[in-house]
């Protein structure tokens, strides 16, 4: 038992450094109108700049303007040795086109850059290599906006899987729009560690049922486990579809810093009812209520995408059905292996009683990070 606990520890441990959001970085790309010049604007969060290359020169943890200004040359250099365009067969040649500036994010403070890419003969093509971030952390992304003369933006998303991508000069068409969305969605929700925990916790009873003196006690079968898992599911998945549309489509919106405080809050609640069960049969009802919230976080998500507005609602559809497919993954693998380890001491007491106070210890410390903003 001591030795499942400690591998319980071990996995949650890691997850405490993610209160914020996966790292990203935002690049928009415009092409001119007469070709061969690329105005481009990057944000780049000022942690994952300090991370590789030292900024906090006084190593107090408080990177200020001077010691991020003093670095300027560094940042850019850095930058657009991990960005190349090529048009054709040609390189664009970099320049810059204005100041460093800072801009505050909804996840912390991002260095913005001012670019310009000079790139002959652009009718021929365009192609980008990005490779920011990629050697300390694989799971970074790019999420570029392209703009081609003439024609609406494009929303792309670079990772370590796709580091090369050439840049349409021609709108994607509605398959393209729909299965790209489908695939950021379901991304989304398995890099969501929120999301995932507060999924989790609310399942960890599914395959139990509360008995004597409050106690959970094994279901006796599949059928009556798989319903309350299909009651959860299904509340949580048309609460956060509701604000998820409502957010994306401008119709309500709340404060980042709220959304995110709210959403830690629900895991703490959510693993606390493991422990002295007092909605056992009414944990789809939290689910709901809560969804709404969760699905305020998506819609974030989301808005840094980019959400192309000649296909907003086949952008929203997709986006939407993949977080539904991702969740759905997850339960196809927890309700098998949990209603088979039920009636062990390990599920009963390690995994829903044990992992549910490391469950509510680690959000509560996301919780004060981020209604704290530390």
């Amino acid at each position: 038992m001591k030795r499942w606990l400690l591998l319980l520890v071990a996995l949650l441990l890691p997850l405490a450094a993610l209160a914020h959001k996966p790292s990203d970085s935002y690049l928009t790309l415009r092409a001119s109108a007469g070709g061969g010049e690329i105005a481009v604007r990057w944000d780049i969060a000022l942690r994952d700049l300090d991370y590789v290359l030292e900024l906090d020169r006084d190593g107090d943890g408080a990177l200020t303007w001077g010691e991020v200004r003093q670095r300027a040359d560094d940042i850019t250099g850095y930058a657009t040795s991990r960005l190349e365009l090529r048009a054709g067969n040609a390189t664009c040649e970099w320049s810059t086109a204005g100041p460093l500036m800072l801009e505050r994010h909804s996840d912390g403070t991002y260095a913005v850059l001012a670019l310009r890419a000079d790139c002959a003969g652009l009718a021929a093509g365009l192609r980008a290599r990005y490779s920011l971030l990629f050697d300390v952390d694989p799971s970074h992304r790019g999420l570029v906006q392209w703009i081609a003369p003439g024609n609406p933006s494009q929303a792309l998303i670079f990772g370590a899987e796709s580091a090369q991508q050439a840049l349409p000069m021609q709108p994607p068409g509605p398959w393209q729009t729909l299965k790209q969305y489908v695939a950021d969605g379901v991304w989304h929700i398995w890099i969501g560690y929120d999301h995932i925990l507060f999924l989790l916790a609310l399942l960890l009873p599914s395959v139990l049922v509360v008995r004597r003196h409050g106690q959970w006690e094994s279901a006796p079968g599949l059928r009556g486990a798989a319903g309350d898992v299909f009651k959860v599911v299904t509340a949580f998945t048309v609460a956060h579809s509701i604000t998820l549309s409502l957010a994306a489509l401008e119709v309500v919106s709340l404060p980042s810093r709220l959304v995110e405080s709210a959403i830690a809050a629900s895991v703490v609640l959510a693993a606390l009812n493991n422990l002295r069960p007092t909605a056992a049969s009414r944990r789809w009802i939290a689910a709901f209520v809560f969804g709404l919230i969760h699905g305020f976080g998506f819609a974030s998500v989301l808005a840094d995408l980019g959400l192309p507005r000649d296909a907003l609602v086949l952008a929203l559809v997709g986006f939407n059905v993949g977080v539904e497919l991702g969740q759905l993954a997850i339960v196809a693998v927890f309700l098998p292996v949990a209603f088979a380890l039920r009636h062990t001491l390990f599920y009963r007491f390690g995994v829903v009683k044990i992992g549910s106070i490391l469950v509510a210890l680690l959000a509560a410390w996301w919780f004060v990070q981020r209604a704290f903003d530390l």
